[in-house]
């Protein structure tokens, strides 16, 4: 328990980088007041948590349904979430989080932005959603395991909504260079557990041959 409990924290708070998007979150609400930063925050978080938390559930399902093996799923997962770590270590903006010129002329345009593009694909990105799965079946179908994966997530939405509530205290605590060092390192910390889904992914499929 304290095992799952501890992998899937680590894997969901690198993946979803509260550091991180503190910089993003921040460039994106210069122009608003601190009540509609709150607002923003609060609603952005709340409809990422609205999405992660069925997809956990439905997603092994619809992965079936397509006709994919979890097996591969977590091979194709893992390279998914390597990308991100790779970028991460560069300090890009990740392409799984990146929104195209036409978004993001949209998204200016827009006075409220948590749906888009606080909530997706900031927060509820393809990353995350690939992670909710595979720790779900990590769970491998006990409802006390569900639930202590379920806990996390909320508990790193939380993290996630505290971080944007201080993103303006904490650029100016730490810079743009301090959220990058840190994001470096969550990304290399990833870049090791996208290689373990792999490995692992690899390992059953050659095992149910």
């Amino acid at each position: 328990m304290t095992e799952l409990f501890l992998s899937a924290f680590v894997t969901l708070f690198v993946v979803l980088d509260p550091p991180g998007m503190a910089p993003i979150y921040a460039a994106l609400t210069t122009k608003e007041t601190d009540t509609a930063r709150r607002r923003i925050a609060l609603r952005g978080t709340l409809i990422a948590g609205i999405i992660l938390i069925p997809f956990a559930f439905i997603g092994e399902w619809v992965l079936r349904m397509l006709g994919v093996t979890i097996d591969s799923f977590r091979i194709a997962g893992g390279l998914l979430l390597f990308m991100v770590a790779v970028d991460m270590i560069f300090a890009h903006e990740t392409p799984l989080r990146r929104t195209t010129p036409g978004e993001t002329e949209e998204a200016a345009q827009r006075h409220d932005i948590s749906v888009f593009p606080l909530a997706i694909p900031l927060i509820a990105g393809p990353g995350a959603m690939t992670t909710v799965v595979l720790l779900m079946q990590q769970a491998e179908g006990e409802v006390v395991h569900q639930g202590v994966v379920l806990a996390v997530l909320v508990l790193v939405l939380a993290l996630v909504l505290l971080g944007l509530l201080l993103a303006t205290r904490m650029m100016r605590l730490i810079g743009v260079t301090g959220a990058n060092v840190i994001t470096r390192v969550l990304g290399v910390i990833l870049g090791a557990l996208a290689v373990q889904y792999v490995v692992d992914g690899i390992a059953g499929s050659f095992g149910s041959l």
